[in-house]
């Protein structure tokens, strides 16, 4: 039995929340967190306590999740001015409270953040109470937010090698958490009608939904061989609904998509924003996408997001400036006419998932749970033991990529190992 076997950790935090980008992959984490504690062979039950806002999206998927969910008050700073600035730091030493609170009642053996309002608050308590921590960046340009954490966090999750270089020794790259379901989508068989998803994110995207809206005059020539399934948000949701059924297009319009990865695999096409998830989730589909990024995105982390994605051949990048309706088809249309276009897309989009992200980043929280004189001599087993094998069949490669004054060691499974 080697020490982290024998190690038992038992009580997560998952800080943070707001939209699907971070609720999903706190699920995910979650999820697998419990289940290595619930096998034949595992050390001892574990328990897991995701913290969110009561106006996140999290205040409805984690409870539908059968997880518990504790909430504390706080709201977003950045971006924004006036009177919703000052009304919302005034409820940030109420969120600290909140934050206080919740350690001292959980004896938690480590933190993770996903990022979102909630994250900040509870990843700093956690920090002062001594908790390891885990801070997760799936974008290409780390947020200010995690920035801050990263300073004072043990280890930084991250999806991207360039934001490993970013964030320096602290960072391993991960992957991003993704649901196994994506994973399960199989190969498109394309065939009529040419089925096109389009999906702004959890909340929908007005710039998106009127940009289709005012496309589907000129769509309409190949209407005959269309079928769209398009996720509006509540907001937006009936005038919509309502512009579709005016010009008789065959179309599926929701509000909101619980079973996304289904509609992934029904799916030819993909029209969507470039959040760090949607990305992941594209990828683990293997599905071909047209990324719209937001424009007022912090940092302008979503352009960054897809301009990875197209410079690897991956996907489209289409400027949400240029949304107009002969763009868009000019998008579309030759999806429809150069299948085997299509299907290179969807090869490498593919080659680009990590499947083992989830289970990298619960390997990662199991190695800052452990007390540190454990991991100083589970570090020394495995350093022996990596000297021993001279053939070094699944172990780290020999060549390494030379960035600035870092070195970055590339194992036989694309991840990323840093001393």
């Amino acid at each position: 039995m080697t020490i982290r076997d024998s190690f038992a950790p038992r009580n997560l935090l998952i800080a943070g929340g707001g939209t699907g980008g971070h609720v999903f992959p706190a699920i995910a984490v979650a999820r697998e967190w419990l289940r290595r504690g619930s096998g034949a062979g595992s050390s001892g039950e574990r328990t897991v306590v995701i913290v969110g806002t009561e106006r996140g999206l999290e205040a409805r998927l984690v409870p539908q999740a059968g997880l518990p969910l504790e909430l504390i008050r706080v709201a977003g700073l950045k971006g924004i001015g006036g009177t919703k600035f000052v009304r919302n730091l005034a409820l940030l030493p109420a969120g600290l409270w909140d934050s206080e609170r919740i350690v001292r009642r959980h004896n938690f053996c480590a933190a993770f953040g996903v990022g979102g309002y909630a994250s900040g608050p509870m990843m700093l308590l956690a920090a002062m109470h001594g908790v390891p921590s885990v801070v997760f960046e799936p974008n290409v340009q780390p947020g200010f937010t995690n920035r801050v954490l990263a300073k004072m966090a043990t280890r930084v999750a991250v999806a991207y090698s360039e934001t490993a270089e970013r964030l320096g020794r602290k960072a391993v790259v991960t992957g991003c958490p993704v649901r196994k379901e994506f994973f399960s989508v199989p190969p498109e068989q394309h065939r009529t009608p040419f089925r096109v998803l389009i999906t702004g994110g959890s909340r929908g995207a007005t710039p998106i939904n009127r940009a289709i809206v005012d496309s589907l005059d000129a769509l309409s020539v190949r209407k005959d061989r269309l079928f769209m399934v398009h996720q509006t948000g509540e907001r937006d949701y009936n005038e919509v609904r309502s512009a579709y059924a005016q010009r008789e297009f065959p179309a599926e319009v929701l509000p909101f998509i619980d079973n996304m990865a289904e509609r992934f695999a029904q799916a030819d096409l993909i029209v969507c924003r470039s959040g760090a998830i949607t990305v992941a989730e594209v990828s683990a589909a293997g599905r071909a996408a047209i990324f719209i990024p937001f424009e007022a995105s912090t940092d302008a982390h979503q352009t960054r997001n897809a301009e990875a994605m197209q410079n690897a051949g991956a996907a489209r990048l289409l400027p949400q400036g240029e949304l107009a309706p002969e763009r868009l088809t000019a998008e579309i249309f030759p999806f429809m006419d150069q299948p085997q276009w299509l299907a290179e897309m969807e090869t490498r989009a593919r080659a680009l998932a990590r499947p083992r992200a989830v289970e990298d980043i619960v390997d990662l929280l199991e190695e800052v749970a452990m007390p540190a004189h454990a991991r100083r001599s589970e570090g020394s087993r495995e350093g022996a033991e990596v000297r021993s094998s001279a053939a070094n069949p699944a172990g780290l490669r020999t060549d390494a990529i030379r960035s600035g004054e870092k070195d970055v060691a590339i194992s036989s499974d694309g991840k990323d190992h840093r001393p």
